[in-house]
C-alpha cells in the first residue's frame, strides 16, 4: 500500500468512528465517563466492521 492509500484508509475509520461515536452519544441519556469510553470503543469495533464490509461489496 502506498502512503496516500494508508492516509485514504485512515480517514475513512476515522470518519466512521466520529459519525458512529455522535450517534451513541445522541441516542444515550446521561454522559459520564465510562458511558464515554464504552461508546468510543463500540463505535471503534463497528467502524472497522463498516470499512470491511465496503471493502468486501467494492471489492477494494
Amino acid at each position: 500500500m502506498d502512503r496516500r492509500t494508508t492516509l485514504l484508509a485512515a480517514a475513512e475509520l476515522l470518519a466512521w468512528w466520529a459519525a458512529l461515536t455522535v450517534l451513541w452519544l445522541t441516542l444515550v441519556t446521561t454522559v459520564d465517563t465510562l458511558e464515554l469510553a464504552v461508546g468510543a470503543g463500540v463505535a471503534g469495533v463497528a467502524a472497522l466492521a463498516a470499512v470491511a464490509a465496503r471493502r468486501a461489496v467494492t471489492g477494494r
